[in-house]
């Protein structure tokens, strides 16, 4: 049995995508789009699993497009099998998939308008909407908790990975060649305590483990503090009528921020100010969480209870359409625009940020992982000037960084994770990190643990 990483390895982050193989099966776990930077549009474009049309399955641990983003590619190569993951996950993988189709198509239009010679090749998309919508063809339902039978000798259970709406870790009971092993994909390890959905759930089991990383070298800052710290900059922002600019991610953080703008409003932390959702991906992804509120944790479900959200965010408007989001450049401070991407590299954050970042009164309030290359990671890092549709920007901002709305797991959580795991002395391989992220993790669980943990290269193959 040998299982190949195919991306979020080598310091990556982005691209997850595991290739699984024993003797009577092949199936990838995620099949994740790099993003970030120009290297990360050749990633994409490379070949990067052979003979995909051969494969048995795929299985999905949440549907964020760093691990579902390649899929199209599969219905280009062939692929007609089952696509397996949670009932949530299909819905919101149909939603990100559509979104990253349109974009390729619209990326891809600027590009070949931009030609310089009549005789250039034609700039082509990664894939179309109809490959998109092929591949969603494919997706199937299965249960949190059951053992489900997915490949020749194959049996995986899902739990709940607290990341996002029908996120989960995953276990694979792998029967091969006369012998069972169990192997145990993270995928994105939620924090304890967030807002909305449940804690992550483990095992208690493993030959192998892959471990995400993200933020192995550190914890964030308590979700608590960090509820205050978000408050006192709202607090500024009114003080001096500035805006609140929040580069969101459409799917999990835009709901958090709108139950926190709830909580605060209905706790009258704040006066109530107007609040704008400029994303009609995150728009659809809020009626998507309604459908699913058996997935939400005992504080959500009573938080609902005391009364609907609408009633604490009167001042609230969903913006879908580009002239409403024009809109918001007339409206003065204070306000709040929660806009996507949450690492500013495309959609309407950027509008926003080229109007705005000049701007002494600007709050800026970063939620989210930045990966290098992004000009969210550039803002963070301290930039005094950014170029933004080719114009160059000078940053007056205030640019705040919250790590503790992070969907993704500190250092201590991903340790307790892993701690039900540890007596089963599995081999540990770190992906989804940064360098310096998965290194420190790693030597935590060589002290804590006696474990030596394999940090692989993008394409390394690990063997059973």
């Amino acid at each position: 049995m040998k299982i190949t990483i195919l991306g979020a390895a080598g310091g990556e982050v982005t691209g997850s995508a595991y290739l699984v193989e024993t003797q009577q099966a092949r199936l990838l776990v995620d099949c994740g789009l790099f993003q970030g930077g120009r290297r990360a549009d050749d990633l994409n474009r490379s070949p990067f699993v052979a003979s995909a049309a051969q494969l048995d399955a795929v299985l999905l641990t949440h549907a964020h497009l760093d691990h579902t983003g390649r899929l199209p590619l599969l219905a280009q190569a062939g692929f007609s099998g089952p696509i397996f993951a949670t009932p949530a996950t299909i819905e919101m993988t149909g939603l990100i998939l559509r979104d990253s189709g349109k974009i390729q198509a619209q990326d891809a239009e600027r590009a070949n308008r931009k030609r310089l010679h009549a005789d250039d090749a034609p700039f082509k998309p990664l894939y179309s909407v109809a490959d998109v919508e092929k591949i969603l063809l494919q997706l199937k339902p299965v249960p949190y908790v059951d053992l489900v039978s997915v490949a020749p000798g194959i049996h995986v259970r899902f739990i709940e990975a607290g990341h996002m709406l029908g996120s989960a870790s995953i276990q694979l009971f792998v029967d091969d060649n006369g012998v069972r092993r169990q192997v145990v994909f993270s995928g994105d390890i939620g924090p304890k305590g967030a807002l909305i959905l449940r804690d992550a759930e483990t095992f208690s089991h493993a030959d192998m483990v892959f471990l995400e990383s993200t933020y192995g070298d550190r914890d964030h800052r308590p979700f608590a503090n960090t509820v205050d710290e978000f408050v006192e900059a709202l607090k500024q922002a009114v003080a001096e009528r500035g805006k609140v600019l929040v580069p969101t991610f459409a799917v999990g953080r835009a709901q958090l921020l709108t139950t926190l703008m709830a909580w605060i409003f209905r706790k009258k932390l704040v006066d109530p100010f107007p609040v704008f959702l400029d994303s009609p991906m995150a728009i659809e992804a809020s009626r998507i969480y309604a459908r699913h509120s058996e997935l939400f944790d005992e504080e959500m479900v009573a938080f609902l209870k005391e009364r609907p959200l609408a009633q604490d965010l009167t001042t609230m408007k969903m913006t879908a359409t580009q002239e409403e989001s024009k809109q918001i450049n007339d409206v003065p401070g204070p306000c709040l625009v929660m806009a996507a991407a949450g690492m500013c590299n495309a959609g309407r954050i950027l509008h926003h940020l080229r109007n705005n970042l000049a701007k002494a009164e600007t709050h800026l309030i970063v939620v989210g992982f930045q990966s290098y290359g992004t000009l969210g990671r550039l803002l963070v890092d301290g930039a005094i000037e950014v170029t933004i549709f080719g114009q160059r920007i000078p940053v007056k901002a205030r640019v705040h960084t919250l790590g503790g709305f992070s969907a993704h797991a500190g250092q201590s959580d991903l340790l307790s994770w892993f701690a039900s795991l540890a007596p089963s002395k599995p081999r540990v391989v770190l992906t989804h990190g940064e360098d310096r992220a998965r290194s420190a993790l790693s030597s935590l669980l060589t002290q804590r643990h006696g474990l030596t943990p394999l940090l692989p290269a993008l394409g390394e193959t690990c063997e059973l």
